[in-house]
């Protein structure tokens, strides 16, 4: 009777041990797991940091380059205007220029209309003929709105005087002109170009001439 007691004892002190084995295990499985999934959770976290940090950057970076671009926009546009400046003052002082040398040269001052036209180097002098001479330099041609106002055609030499060229405002048909005449006609012309230097003017009447002003 003591040995059956003794066995089962020992049968019930080995199946304590396996079942305390067996919670041992299980615990050691369930501390594992969350150890794993926290490592999981900060592996997501470095993955998503650069993407957060990257955008930041970004986002950073676009306020710098709209600034840049207005920058850019604004030099342009200062640029801009600066050259339709510049150009202004060019054509204001060329119109003086020819309202000067109209009201100097002009043969007849009551005209209601003054128009300019620009020849350039190597025209001929008669577009009428092809025997006609060429001009040697640009020229610029003021003429009334009719025949009877007359014309003048210069250059401006830049220094306050012109070259003037005794060129009529309308030529003869080519038929009533004998062959090689026309050659030595405005061959002639260049070598009787006059140097003139040209006024100040009146301002009041310039005003008048820039008013009535065509340039073509």
């Amino acid at each position: 009777m003591k040995k059956r007691r003794k066995v089962c004892y020992c049968n019930t002190a080995l199946l304590l041990m396996i079942l305390l084995a067996g919670c041992t295990d299980s615990k050691n499985g369930e501390a594992q797991q969350p150890s794993n999934q926290a490592s999981a959770v900060q592996s997501d976290e470095k993955h998503t940091e650069p993407e957060e940090s990257t955008k930041i950057r970004k986002d950073e970076a676009e306020p710098i380059t709209e600034s840049e671009e207005f920058a850019t926009k604004a030099a342009n546009d200062t640029s801009s205007a600066e050259e339709k400046s510049k150009e202004d003052n060019v054509l204001a002082a060329e119109k003086i220029e020819y309202a000067r040398v109209w009201l100097q040269l002009g043969p007849n001052q009551e005209i209601d209309e003054l128009n300019v036209r620009h020849i350039s180097a190597g025209e001929p002098i008669n577009p009428n003929d092809d025997t006609s001479a060429s001009y040697p330099e640009d020229v610029t041609q003021l003429a009334g709105s009719r025949l009877v106002n007359g014309s003048v055609t210069y250059h401006g030499n830049g220094d306050g005087t012109i070259h003037v060229y005794n060129v009529p405002l309308r030529w003869d048909s080519a038929d009533d002109v004998e062959k090689g005449v026309m050659r030595e006609v405005t061959e002639n012309i260049i070598k009787n170009r006059k140097t003139v230097y040209v006024d100040t003017g009146d301002n009041e009447k310039i005003k008048r001439l820039i008013d009535i002003m065509m340039i073509h």
